[in-house]
């Protein structure tokens, strides 16, 4: 039995959640769904530019788990672009904590 996921720190929510290639109708398009803390760890080692340490502390997760999280959410937008899918992000009962 796996163990409980652990509660991350997601200090953004996006106004805009679902993403389509242009002129295909949804009803053609498979979704790829990205999460939250997907879409937290692009924005702290992408927009934010900090280093991977602490990007895992401030989502108070582990630095290997943080690169797991990061490396799924590049493979999901990667299949998505490459392949003409949708991006839809999703919020799986994830806490979220409001920013300062």
């Amino acid at each position: 039995m796996p163990r409980p996921r652990l509660c991350r720190k997601i200090k953004f929510n996006p106004n805009i959640t679902y993403f389509k290639p242009q002129g295909v109708p949804m009803r053609f398009l498979e979704v790829i769904k990205l999460t939250l803390e997907e879409v937290e760890a692009l924005r702290l080692k992408n927009i934010e530019d900090l280093e991977q340490t602490e990007c895992a502390k401030k989502m108070n997760t582990s630095q290997s788990t943080f690169q797991r999280i990061l490396s799924s959410a590049y493979k999901k937008i990667s299949v998505a672009l490459i392949n003409g899918k949708a991006i839809e992000i999703t919020n799986e009962n994830i806490k979220k904590e409001k920013s300062k």
